[in-house]
């Protein structure tokens, strides 16, 4: 539940960050340290991948692991053309905002796009993780495979990969010029280190946890990402960062994710698990449950979210863009976001669905 409910809250910060000029952003964790929301999908999805197929693969063999990454990954696929489709048509309909979102090159090219769209080469703008999430999915059974094998030396194969993004920039290419935003070859560390996490190295990691060294040095880079953040955002603590120190982070490349990103994320996961109590017996309360609920759903609920936004920041730049306002379509989406994660769980129950891996 703690993780479901972690994602939920992530899903809920990522509908709010995508609108644009929201000043509810400032609730959210991107404005408080180098990583966001993104992070925690990732993560989140290695560790629940790790646990579901990892069962799989005991009871039923490789056969039916494949069988089921194939599938889940087709599901995001066909969910990401679905959206986009629809994040078209919207686009369209509202009869602007092309350049905001990513779609003009679309509208200019249907043809090239549409080639392009299906080999995952274009996304609108906040579309661009399910791409990298459909190929993680598929890399699960060679994950889990290497996993079961030598566990620190997939770590260190996975870290390689990650550094060689790091100098020398490897990435997948994106249309019509540049590279995914997610790159795959970067977010594929998180995806592995949350698969280690809950699989063979799960008492190697516990073991790093509990050493007295570890949650003080945590502690002091959120601070520290914490300050630095601020500094960029408001004018009165630009005095406590250094200009050295400032051009040695900056830019924090979001893409690639960051070694300062990175870090202040295995940071959060140090404090999260020293502190937030496990899940124990007593039953959760409202909010929670809310939370749990979106996290349980989190594909559906993220798609919704994407347009949801895109339809926030319409109203928000056509009718009003008050506080009033701003609020209203905060809370009217992150209610709508409750309602349809309750309705898939109902319908889940009566259809007896396994768990989300996203």
């Amino acid at each position: 539940m703690r993780l479901d409910a972690c994602r939920g809250l992530a899903l809920w910060f990522v509908f709010i960050d995508h609108i644009p000029g929201n000043a509810f952003g400032w609730l959210t964790i991107r404005n408080y340290g180098f990583s966001d929301a993104s992070e925690v999908f990732v993560f989140v999805s290695g560790y629940t991948c790790m646990v579901s197929y990892g069962g799989a693969q005991r009871s039923r063999g490789w056969p039916t692991v494949i069988a089921r990454s194939l599938r889940r990954s087709l599901e995001i696929y066909i969910a990401f053309l679905l959206l986009v489709i629809i994040y078209l048509a919207l686009a369209w309909l509202s009869g602007s905002y092309l350049d905001e979102t990513n779609t003009r090159h679309f509208f200019n090219d249907p043809g090239t796009a549409l080639v392009h769209l299906l080999i995952l080469q274009y996304a609108p703008v906040n579309t661009d993780i399910l791409p990298t999430f459909v190929i993680l999915h598929v890399s699960i059974p060679l994950v889990l495979w290497l996993v079961a094998r030598n566990a620190a030396i997939t770590l260190s194969a996975s870290f390689m990969l990650y550094l060689m993004v790091q100098l020398y920039s490897w990435h997948m290419p994106a249309w019509p010029s540049g590279e995914l935003y997610f790159n795959p070859f970067a977010w594929q560390i998180l995806f592995v280190v949350g698969a280690c996490c809950a699989g063979p190295c799960a008492q190697q990691f516990a073991a790093v946890l509990r050493h007295r060294a570890t949650t003080p040095l945590a502690a002091a880079y959120v601070l520290f990402s914490l300050v630095v953040v601020l500094s960029w955002r408001i004018d009165v603590f630009k005095w406590l960062i250094p200009q050295i120190i400032e051009d040695w982070l900056y830019p924090i490349y979001k893409s690639h994710l960051d070694p300062a990103r990175l870090v202040h994320f295995l940071a959060m996961v140090v404090l999260l698990t020293r502190f937030v109590p496990r899940d124990g017996h007593r039953q959760p309360g409202l909010w929670t449950k809310a939370l749990i609920r979106c996290g349980e759903n989190s594909l559906s609920v993220f798609c919704f979210s994407v347009l949801a936004s895109f339809i926030a920041f319409v109203i928000l730049n056509r009718v009003s863009d008050g506080l009033p306002m701003q609020a209203a379509v905060s809370a009217l989406g992150i209610g709508l976001m409750i309602a349809i994660a309750n309705l898939l769980t109902l319908e889940a129950k009566l259809d007896r669905r396994g768990p989300e891996l996203f």
